[in-house]
């Protein structure tokens, strides 16, 4: 895999020379001085070379970790804590340092900045997803610098290692953006675990969906199972949009601007297509599914070879409870999934029409919404 030089490889780290938006994800590990908080003069670092990215008119969307790290520094804590409570605590009275901190930095640029915390719910609500896409737009289009962390405070889950590699893919799909970097402390993906396979190389270039790679990250790669793991999982989700991902060494002098000039540093994870239409995109990023239509085989066959529509025809039985505009599974007969789409009846609605043509949706509900279940411009065969 690391010693490949394919077509697509090539084309890989040519597209990181000639990408116009980025998003660069710095991890905790980086960000960190040792545990001892902040890192501000790497943090400075980092800044300087998104300026000079800046300036030969690059769009670049940060995306930041640390809050729970400075947190900790700023309470006294010399432990991580285990409790939940506790660790969105310390993130949001971290979160105040680590925004000053790129703030005073872009400042030495005359650049401002804006604070944006996400949750990977407000990238799975169809509504809130546009929003969040509207605002973001803006700020890149007044060349302000969105700086973006998870909501580390209101999250309802473990707040885990990693999680914000996801986030970068999300906000890769959702500004449409040619590139990933996801720094770590580590220089890329190996072939075996550094640690203790002393003859383990690195792995340069590789497909992101390619198969040898989860399993590499997943038997222990360079930051063990959970980093690597999520940083392979997000190069799949940001391929599904066409954007390349570089797993590469956040430490290594001026390594965002070498990068972004194409010289070979760190694993590029290439994407196997081009770019989808842009809701298509979202679709295909989505990660929660509130229900299932079950197909009949005629209702396979027309979406796999064709892109058509759903109709109500088409479906056999209706699983789970979801409102218009939910995001719904559709599967085949033996439970494997054909395709995703945005739900244009709620799931009582669905059961009634089941199986009955278009022409006489009027006379089941009374009353006619639109005369697909899911119109094809919402659904992404997967």
């Amino acid at each position: 895999m690391g010693d490949v030089a394919s077509n697509e490889s090539v084309l890989g780290r040519a597209a990181l020379s000639r990408a116009r938006r980025v998003v660069v994800k710095l991890g905790s590990a980086l960000l960190t001085n040792d545990g001892r908080g902040l890192d501000d003069p790497a943090i400075g670092g980092w800044v300087d070379q998104v300026a000079a990215l800046h300036q030969r008119g690059v769009e670049v969307v940060l995306v930041s970790s640390g809050a729970v790290a400075a947190g900790m520094v700023r309470l006294g804590w010399q432990a991580r804590p285990s409790a939940v409570h506790e660790l969105q605590a310390a993130a949001a009275v971290g979160q105040n340092g680590l925004t000053q901190c790129y703030e005073q930095h872009f400042a030495r640029h005359d650049m401002l900045t804006a604070q944006i915390l996400l949750t990977h719910d407000d990238l799975s609500n169809r509504k809130r997803y546009l929003n969040a896409l509207s605002a973001l737009r803006t700020l890149v289009g007044m060349r302000v610098v969105p700086v973006i962390n998870e909501n580390d405070t209101v999250v309802t889950d473990e707040i885990r290692f990693g999680d914000n590699d996801t986030l970068g893919a999300l906000v890769a799909n959702l500004l449409e953006a040619d590139a990933l970097l996801l720094l770590t402390d580590q220089d890329g993906l190996f072939d075996a675990d550094p640690r203790h396979h002393p003859e383990a190389q690195l792995i340069s270039e590789g497909r992101a969906d390619d198969p040898r790679l989860a399993a590499v990250a997943g038997s222990g790669g360079a930051l063990g199972r959970g980093g690597m793991t999520t940083k392979v999982r997000a190069a799949q989700l940001a391929a599904r949009s066409g954007a390349v991902t570089v797993i590469a060494n956040g430490r290594q002098p001026d390594v965002i601007t070498r990068l972004m000039a194409g010289e070979s540093l760190g694993s590029l994870l290439y994407p196997e297509q081009a770019p989808i239409a842009a809701r298509k995109r979202w679709l295909a990023g989505q990660l929660q599914v509130r229900g299932t239509l079950v197909l009949d085989p005629g209702a396979v066959k027309v979406l796999r070879d064709k892109g058509s529509s759903l109709l109500a025809v088409g479906v056999r039985n209706v699983q789970g409870s979801f409102k218009r505009g939910d995001m719904v599974a559709c599967v085949d007969e033996k439970g494997m999934t054909v395709a995703k789409g945005l739900v244009n009846y709620g799931a009582d609605e669905a059961r009634l029409l089941a199986g009955q043509p278009s022409h006489q949706i009027e006379a089941i509900l009374g009353y006619v919404e639109a005369h697909e279940l899911i119109h094809r411009d919402n659904l992404v065969v997967v």
